[in-house]
Formats: C-alpha cells, structure tokens, sequence
C-alpha cells in the first residue's frame, strides 16, 4: 500500500506538537490524506524523482525491500519449519508383555433357565388359599394352594371305614373257611360245606381289595386338592388368587429352576466339527465373568441355516444371573501361554503398503514396525504378537490423534502398564507459536505456522507503513 499525504505543511504542524503517541497516531489518520494504490507483491510504484521504489515483502524474511525489518509480532517466530509431534497420556500407550491368551469361537444369546415347570391343577374346584407369590422360593413338596376339599374329605372317611368293614368280614370268613378244612379232614362235615366257606371267604377278600381301591381313590382326591411345589426352585408366574374357580388342567404357577442356566447357540457346521462336550466355555453378563461348559451337542445340521446347535451350561447357584440374560462369550478352542500379548487397538494397516503394524515409541519417536500376528482373544481384546516387538516395548494404543514416522513423541504420566485410553491433552506450542490444544489430533502447537503466517504479513505492513514516512 502507497501513502501519499496531501497536507505535508500540516502534518509537519501536527507532529512538532509533544502529544501522546496513540493521539498522534488518531491524529494522523483524521489530518493525512490518504491515496491508496492497491500494490502486489513485487509491483512497482512511481516515486517523485522518476525512480521506481520496490513495494514488494520478502514472505520468508518478514523484510521489506528497503531493508526494514518487518517483525510479525506474537507468532511470527514460527514461521519456520517444525518437525512435527504428538503428546501422548499414560492411557495412550502399552507397555509389552507376557500373558495367557485363548482363541475361541464366538457365541452369544441368551441364558435360560435349565427348566421352566407349569404347576397345573389336576381337579376341578375353588380355591381356598394361594400360599406363595412371584418370586419366592420354594423347596420341592411345599404347598403352593389349596381346593375347598369339604366333600373329598368325607369320600375318603366313607372309603376309610368300607375298608374297615371288608377287612373284618374277610377275616371272619377266613377263619371259617380255615375251621371247616379241619372238620372236613376229621369226617365231622361234608365237602359241600368246605368249599362253600372257601368261596365264601374269596368273595370277602374281593371286597376288601375293592374298598382299598375306592380308599385310593378318595385319598387321591384329597391330595389333588392340595396344590405342592414338584421340585424346588422360585415361583415365576402365579395365574390365580382365593377364591377362583378352577377346571382341571389349568396353570396356576410357573416354577423356575434357575440353579443352572442355559444357552443354546448355533454354531455354522464348520466350526462345530471341533466341538466337544465338557469343553470350556467364558461369558460375560451384566459386566461379569462366568465360566461354564458344553452340555450338549446336536447330532444333526440344520437344513435351513447350516448350522449346527450347541448348549452350553453355567452354574447359578446364588442366583447372581437372571432367567433370559443376554450374553456373550466363546468356546474356548485353543490357549496359550507366556505369549506376547499387545490390544487390539494397537495394531493397524499400513497405508503404504497395507502390511500389520504398529506404533512405537522408541527415543522420543515414533517408529512403524510391521508384525507378524497369532490367535486374536476377541473377549479380552488382546492379540498375539509372533514377530515386529519385543517385550516392554512401548506401542501406541487407540486413536490419540494423528500419527506418522519420524514424528516426535512425549508420554506424559508413568503408569505404561496397559493402554487403550484416548488422552491427547495440549501442551506448550512451538517456538513463537500460541500454547494451546488441539484434540481432533492430540499433538500441540499446530497452529504456530497459521499463528506466524498472520504475524509475518502484519509485520510486512508495518514496515511498508515505516518506508512512507509514518512515526
């Protein structure tokens, strides 16, 4: 920009007088004249003696081409060259080491009661007393209800004494039966006799069988009007409340067994070759870990999916799972020990040439290192590491932010024993550059060069300003 002033006889008044140099300053901008030429870098402009005077600023230098110095205040220091870096939390970063790892076959649904029992009424009537409610529970042979039982009760004392009533008369004819064979033997009484007494006594205990089956029967009828727990196990369901009229075969609760729970996967046909029964097997459910075993596998493939269905068995015996929780887990295959082990999310695909590798941090910085990987434990989220790192080498874990070879690389915080975190919190920038922090990459300092870019064009203005005449 070229400054003409169109008063100079003025403005020479105006500067002689001692002011404040900020009043100065405002009173040159209300007392000059201002003509302004729009100026390129490297354009000339006409000067009053004919010679053409160079306008134009150095971008690297800051330097006008008078020789000024064109300072760009606050960030132009930084407009030079930087290596790039990257600040990294304790969370950021795994240490590598030794560990156990297992390969599995991944399975997931949800655990079942071992059985579901519907407690059903085996008579018609009306109900007296319901005894338990949802959720409590029960041991095998409690009594859940109880049937208004006035007139099997009174069937089964008839039954009681009919039975009485056989039982002795059978006895009575028995022992004459039993008398006569004597006297036939003796000569005292004819054969006739003798085999009408046994006949007699026959008939008696025919009666006597018959009134112990009604007595069963009637027994039958009282115990039906008592509704009890077949096994033990919680109460899950009750359909009925005192006083309602039943028919036979009605539900009137649902008992759970939940002691052992139950999941049923499918498996695709390839897999489950390897299959066994007893096999172990880990979940996790409601942020727990449970271990359990293959119960069962099936014999045939299905048609439909190809895939063959395994159960699989966990302990419950403090009921710390519920009936129908949702997990997952997998059947442990394959494990192996003192291997070195890194997470997941430190191992990455090159974008140069597609290869495994990860991110070390070796001396400050950071170094690519294609590996060579093992068997994947997608339930702990760990990897086996066969080639690429050694034992305690430091590797970049997660996303902290932008990463790259050669890049300089400080870890704040000491505790390096497991990664995963995302840190990435700002420190100082570089030099001349404005302290700040950048998360999208988690490296500080990135906006120096923009800072020094911005301070380098105003100091270039200045100096333009100076080259005029301006105080």
């Amino acid at each position: 920009m070229h400054l003409r002033i169109a008063n100079p006889a003025r403005t020479r008044a105006l500067m002689s007088r001692r002011s404040h140099p900020l009043a100065l300053e405002l009173a040159l901008l209300f007392a000059l004249g201002l003509s302004v030429a729009p100026s390129f870098s490297g354009a000339q402009a006409p000067q009053g003696d004919g010679k053409k005077a160079d306008a134009s600023t150095d971008s690297k230098t800051g330097r006008g081409a008078s020789g000024g110095d064109a300072r760009g205040g606050r960030g132009g220091r930084g407009g030079g060259e930087r290596t790039a870096s990257v600040i990294l939390s304790a969370t950021d970063v795994y240490k590598v080491g030794r560990g156990s790892i297992e390969a599995g076959l991944p399975i997931s649904g949800d655990l079942r009661p071992i059985e579901t029992i519907a407690v059903r009424t085996r008579s018609d009537g009306i109900l007296e007393s319901v005894l338990v409610r949802e959720g409590q529970t029960v041991k095998a042979g409690q009594l859940l209800a109880k049937f208004e039982s006035t007139e099997q009760e009174a069937a089964l004392a008839s039954a009681e004494a009919d039975r009485l009533a056989t039982q002795s008369d059978f006895e009575t004819q028995k022992w004459t039966a039993e008398q006569n064979a004597v006297l036939f033997k003796a000569g005292a009484i004819a054969e006739r006799d003798l085999r009408t007494s046994q006949q007699t006594a026959e008939a008696a205990r025919a009666r006597l069988a018959a009134s112990e089956a009604r007595l069963r029967t009637a027994q039958n009828l009282v115990r039906d009007m008592r509704v009890v727990a077949p096994v033990a196990g919680i109460i899950g369901t009750k359909s009925v409340q005192n006083g309602e009229q039943t028919m036979r075969g009605a539900a009137l609760f649902t008992l759970v067994r939940n002691e052992i729970l139950e999941l049923t996967a499918a498996l695709p046909a390839k897999l489950a070759n390897g299959v066994r029964e007893g096999q172990l097997a880990r979940f996790a459910a409601d942020g727990k870990q449970f271990t359990g075993k293959v119960a069962r596998v099936s014999p045939t493939i299905d048609p439909t999916s190809r895939n063959v269905t395994v159960y699989i068995q966990i302990p419950n015996p403090r009921n710390a799972l519920k009936g129908n929780t949702f997990s997952t887990g997998q059947i442990i295959a394959r494990t192996v020990t003192n291997a070195l082990v890194v997470p997941q999310s430190a191992v990455r695909i090159s974008p140069v040439d597609g290869k495994t590798m990860v991110y070390k941090v070796e001396g400050g910085t950071l170094s690519a290192s294609t590996i060579k990987t093992g068997i994947t434990d997608d339930a702990r989220g760990v990897v086996e590491i066969l080639e690429g790192v050694q034992e305690r080498d430091l590797v970049v874990v997660g996303n902290p932010g932008t990463l790259g070879r050669g890049m300089k690389a400080t870890v704040i915080g000491t505790d390096t024993k497991a990664g995963g975190g995302r840190g990435g919190r700002g420190g100082p920038g570089g030099p001349g550059g404005r302290e700040g922090k950048n998360e999208s990459t988690g490296a500080m300092g990135d906006r120096a060069p923009s800072d020094a870019a911005d301070g380098a064009k105003k100091g270039a203005a200045k100096g333009e300003y100076r080259k005029k005449g301006a105080p």
